[in-house]
């Protein structure tokens, strides 16, 4: 399957994990269905009915597979775990579908895991060299054989063993012949929500994930905390030094369904506000205002409100295109955006259009879309970006282009404008963002976000990079084994 790039920060993996409930494989599909919008290449689930572990993995969504019931009762048991993949280290293949599942001298184990290791390829060449034998590309799987190599009496006592030698950002959630654990990385760049259903707990990387099953939101995981739920017991282990929490800010500005809670909020909410901060940096005559769907409709709307503009859809989304397509000749990967957008050419001719989205990555989808409301009459088009330049890239699990194809890396303002070919281009400024998101600007002594793709500052230092190795050559560490 070819992807169709259109010009997006890709997210990773969506996790679910519930305990002690008697449809446990059913709700844990329920919500890797609302969590789709994290990872479209593929899905697996893992149960345990008490004696034994149940596995299914499957390339595509996840209600092309587990919908059916003939594949669910492959999958009994009282406690599930599951998986939505977007690869960002390692090949597309079913081996590298998660949950993985291992056999271990303390009994079956069975992960996944939402994030990127900056160390994957130096602790993956370190256990090689100690005999340790792979089975996929996925960073992953260096979690497992950390977990299974040490000499600790205790599972807890392995994993925390198995943290402190790992690094970046992550969630995971792990299952065991008695424990459901979900671990979030001392920083908190990654998501991880707990939630219950009557007596079952859940975790989850949003909570939309929740809203779909019924369950209650208890709270978010903590950054560093590890939370261990065994039967209907909870606790709390936070082994790691105290420090101040750095989520991702495109949790915020992009990656979270609208719905979700993030940090008290609905997402949605905070990217109305970042419309409403862009109205009061950046206002400009025009007609209408314009997002780009779905990603631009709350900044959209904050902007028009802010700026008492009109607020119209002059691009409409194909919702049944999807992010793939199979195959496409070279004609029909020519009509690009085409295939996700249309304009209402009626409501944009002649008019002077205000375009709001929510980042500028690479251009080359912008530069389309200002080409086709062009072409559809308008008069000015005007791009307004609701955060700041993306000058750098990610290590924490975001797939994203390479610094050098990032349009902000070596393009002041006006050489952007040029390349997209908008009348006028402008972005939101980093306190501006930092505004509309905590209401204060941002504290350069401890930023409140993991913010890099902006200011080049990295919680964590990615030391796979620093070898002059890069994240994504994990799969040709494999080299002969692929073949």
């Amino acid at each position: 399957m070819k992807k169709f790039n259109l010009d997006k920060l890709s997210e990773e993996c969506g996790i679910f994990g519930i305990s002690n409930h008697e449809d446990a494989s059913a709700l844990v599909a329920l919500g890797l269905h609302a969590l789709q919008h994290r990872g479209q290449e593929g899905c697996g689930i893992v149960s345990f009915d008490g004696i034994n572990y149940h596995s299914e993995k499957r390339q595509g969504l996840v209600g092309d597979h587990f919908t059916d019931p003939e594949t669910l009762k492959k999958l009994p048991g009282y406690f599930a775990l599951g998986h939505n993949r977007y690869s960002t280290t390692g090949e597309t293949s079913l081996r590298n579908i998660q949950p993985f599942f291992a056999d271990l001298h303390m009994g079956g184990l069975s992960l996944s895991h939402n994030g990127n290791l900056t160390n994957a390829l130096m602790l993956r060449e370190s256990l090689v060299r100690d005999g340790a034998i792979f089975r996929t590309t996925s960073d992953t799987e260096t979690i497992v054989q950390l977990i299974a190599k040490s000499k600790r009496d205790k599972f807890i006592d392995k994993l925390i063993e198995a943290l402190f030698q790992i690094q970046g950002g992550y969630s995971l959630i792990l299952m065991t012949n008695k424990k459901l654990v979900g671990v979030r990385d001392p920083f908190g760049i990654r998501p991880l929500v707990i939630g219950k259903l009557k007596k079952s707990y859940i975790l989850a990387s949003e909570t939309c994930a929740l809203d779909i099953v019924g369950a209650d939101f208890i709270r978010e995981i903590d950054n560093g905390e590890i939370i261990v739920i065994e039967g209907d017991k909870l606790s709390s282990i936070k082994p790691f030094a105290k420090q101040k929490p750095r989520p991702c800010i495109f949790e915020y500005i992009y990656f979270a369904r609208p719905d979700s809670l993030i940090n008290g909020k609905c997402a949605y909410e905070y990217r109305k506000n970042l419309g409403v901060e862009l109205a009061n940096e950046t206002d400009v005559k025009a007609d209408l205002v314009i997002p780009v769907p779905d990603s631009g409709v709350p900044a959209a709307l904050g902007y028009a409100e802010q700026s008492n503009k009109k607020f119209e859809l002059g691009l409409i989304r194909n919702h049944y295109v999807g992010r793939t397509f199979i195959e496409p000749s070279q004609n029909i990967r020519s009509l690009g955006v085409k295939l996700k957008l249309s304009s209402t050419k009626t409501i944009v001719k002649d008019k002077s259009i205000i375009l709001i989205d929510d980042s500028l990555v690479r251009g080359t989808t912008c530069l389309k879309i200002i080409k086709m409301l062009y072409e559809a009459g308008a008069r000015e088009v005007h791009v307004r970006i609701a955060c700041p330049e993306i000058r750098y890239p990610d290590f924490y699990g975001v797939d994203m282009p390479t610094k050098e194809e990032l349009l902000a890396h070596k393009r002041d303002n006006e050489e952007m404008c040029n390349y997209i070919k908008a009348k006028s281009l402008k972005f939101l400024s980093l306190d501006g963002l930092y505004r509309a998101l905590v209401g204060e600007k941002r504290n350069n002594n401890y930023p409140q976000f993991s913010d890099h793709y902006f200011t080049g500052e990295y919680p964590i230092k990615p030391q796979d990079n620093m070898k002059g190795l890069k994240v994504k050559q994990l799969s040709l560490l494999s080299g002969k084994s692929n073949n």
